[in-house]
């Protein structure tokens, strides 16, 4: 293995996710991929589609040149509509053609990781024409294949890999924006802290502080007189960021303490998934 020492845990969590789609979709029957999924608007098929065509991009393929149906509700930004196109281009796909396409083009990404010599800082491409580095372009591939797993997991009842290497690197990622979720977007108070005490397969307690110029950090020490305390477990913790469920949905399964209005912003712009 040739991939730089930095790449090589988003390498390893994009591998275990992706083999574990792969794994759960190989014996569905065609009318089990058209069961709707937890992410907005797409089906089983549709996400293996996006995971496909989001691989398909790694490897330096062209893009398809297709037009998009303009009844798609779930289509709302420029961003959506890029996503989108891998994904409507493969809706009359059969069951045979998709899993046929998705082993190959695992078995091209697992070859480019194992030939992958470039450094983390070398500049690659990203979604709407832009560029982002190759450690960023890894990550956002083991974010995004976990997360979709675990969509496709929640439509076909085979729960399983809360805890797995993809799970760690969500985690980090959903942690990395929180500053900004509760700062900026919620608009917490300067000189106020927002802890976050989440259970399950992932456990771990954050609090966030914002500063006396109203900016926002994230650490691992508790704080004594928190503004807010939510409190859920690991599972609707990523739910909630990635945009899969509201709020009102899974407040059984949400405990708020301290300042409610600030705790309702904060939900409120808690998905930050686009």
């Amino acid at each position: 293995m040739t991939v730089h020492p930095s790449l090589q845990t988003y390498a390893d969590a994009w591998t275990h996710s992706v083999e574990a789609i792969a794994e759960l979709v190989q014996p569905l029957v065609e009318g089990e991929w058209n069961r709707a999924t937890p992410c907005p608007g797409w089906s089983v098929r549709d996400i293996v589609s996006h995971v496909i065509g989001l691989e398909c991009e790694m490897l330096g393929d062209p893009r398809p040149i297709h037009s998009l149906p303009r009844d798609l509700y779930h289509v709302r930004s420029d961003f959506a509509r890029y996503m989108e196109m891998q994904v409507d281009v493969r809706r009359h796909h059969t069951a045979p053609e998709m899993t046929a396409e998705l082993e190959y083009v695992l078995i091209r990404r697992a070859r480019m990781l194992r030939n992958e010599s470039r450094s983390p800082d070398t500049l690659v491409r990203a979604p709407l024409g832009a560029e982002q580095s190759l450690e960023v372009a890894y990550r956002m591939r083991a974010f995004d294949s976990w997360v979709h797993e675990q969509d496709l997991r929640v439509a076909l009842d085979r729960p399983g890999n809360l805890d797995s290497p993809g799970a760690y690197v969500t985690r980090d990622c959903l942690l990395a924006v929180l500053p900004k979720v509760v700062a900026k977007d919620a608009g917490a108070p300067p000189n106020t802290a927002v802890v976050f005490d989440v259970s399950g397969p992932v456990e771990f307690l954050r609090t966030v502080r914002v500063d006396a110029e109203g900016r926002g950090t994230v650490d691992g020490a508790p704080s004594l007189g928190p503004a807010v305390t939510l409190a859920t477990d690991w599972e609707t913790y990523v739910r909630l960021a990635c945009g899969r469920v509201r709020p009102a949905a899974v407040g059984d399964r949400l405990k708020v303490e301290g300042d409610e209005e600030l705790a309702a912003a904060i939900l409120a712009n808690f998905a930050v998934t686009p």
